[in-house]
């Protein structure tokens, strides 16, 4: 018996994961009838029926998904192998992708980038912005070499480093359009956080964690600010409070590189998050990865960072 060939592999995943002869010939850029020969001549090659083909979406029989599994690690094996293979270790050339949650694009990805580019300018960075659970998903998927995160309960097989503290805090504008001394900006102290019940905010939308974060703070203190205005960036945020009266919750490293926020911590504190650096456990870790930890770790000493516990 002819053993199955990479093609055959890819072509049962592309139908797999579209659950459609046609969506998955155009994905794979070849004929409906060549799709659908080549998955009966995998069947045929193993003696078994993959895919049931009776309702109308094209479903995987109990066969086809143990077999799909294994197809899957095979090729993300492979994939990594030819990583492994082509890996440059004098790191004139090389790629690492990186996922991180929402909030790192706005004070540690351009760092990083820039420190990368400055050490190693051949390394080619490709960055995700996407939610934890799916970088965790994708580095076990060999999606992303490393991620960055929040520590907690990860998946089976993600390892995690930790980084350093992230302190949310009141954050407003220095300009004259801005209220920050308002907001407790001349205080010489915390403002406390009844000082924001009622008080209108400019906050990142519900499907941030970030936002899931305040929210829980300001209820387990039964503080009701207004929500004036909801957005999907934390860029978006700081252009909105450097020019209006209102005032946001943030990271307090947002401040750091921006003239024009001020951060004001509020009392009670609220409760800080560690910072991690993940990656699948059981992972290859080319050179470009292993300089990408190295000057994490550096840049996270040199910016202050407060310490990881």
């Amino acid at each position: 018996m002819a053993a199955p060939e990479l093609r055959h592999l890819r072509y049962l995943l592309a139908v797999a994961d579209h659950g459609n002869f046609t969506r998955a010939a155009e994905d794979l850029h070849i004929s409906q009838p060549t799709l659908s020969q080549q998955i009966r001549q995998l069947e045929k090659t193993l003696g078994v029926q993959l895919l049931d083909r009776t309702g109308r979406t094209v479903r995987l029989t109990d066969a086809g998904a143990v077999y799909t599994d294994h197809a899957r690690r095979a090729l993300r094996d492979l994939a990594a192998a030819e990583r492994a293979v082509h890996d440059v270790q004098d790191l004139t050339r090389g790629r690492l992708r990186l996922a991180v949650t929402p909030t790192f694009t706005a004070y540690l990805v351009g760092p990083l980038a820039a420190e990368l580019h400055s050490r190693h300018p051949g390394i080619a960075l490709t960055v995700r912005e996407t939610s934890q659970d799916r970088i965790e998903a994708g580095l076990l998927t060999d999606e992303f070499d490393l991620g960055i995160a929040f520590d907690g309960p990860h998946l089976p097989g993600v390892g995690a480093t930790a980084l350093f503290t992230e302190t949310l805090a009141l954050v407003t504008g220095t300009g004259p359009d801005a209220d920050g001394g308002g907001a407790g900006g001349g205080r010489g102290g915390p403002l406390p956080v009844r000082d924001l019940d009622g008080r209108r905010l400019a906050l990142l939308g519900g499907d941030f964690a970030t936002r899931v974060h305040i929210d829980a703070y300001f209820a387990y203190h039964r503080v009701h600010p207004h929500t004036a205005v909801e957005a999907d960036s934390v860029q978006a945020l700081t252009e909105i409070v450097r020019r209006t009266p209102l005032a946001t919750v943030l990271p307090e490293a947002v401040t750091h590189d921006h003239p024009h926020l001020a951060r004001i911590p509020l009392d009670p504190a609220l409760p800080a998050r560690t910072v991690t650096l993940l990656r699948r456990a059981d992972a290859y870790r080319s050179a470009a990865a292993r300089a990408f930890t190295d000057l994490t770790h550096h840049l996270v000493r040199t910016r202050g960072y407060p310490p990881a516990p």
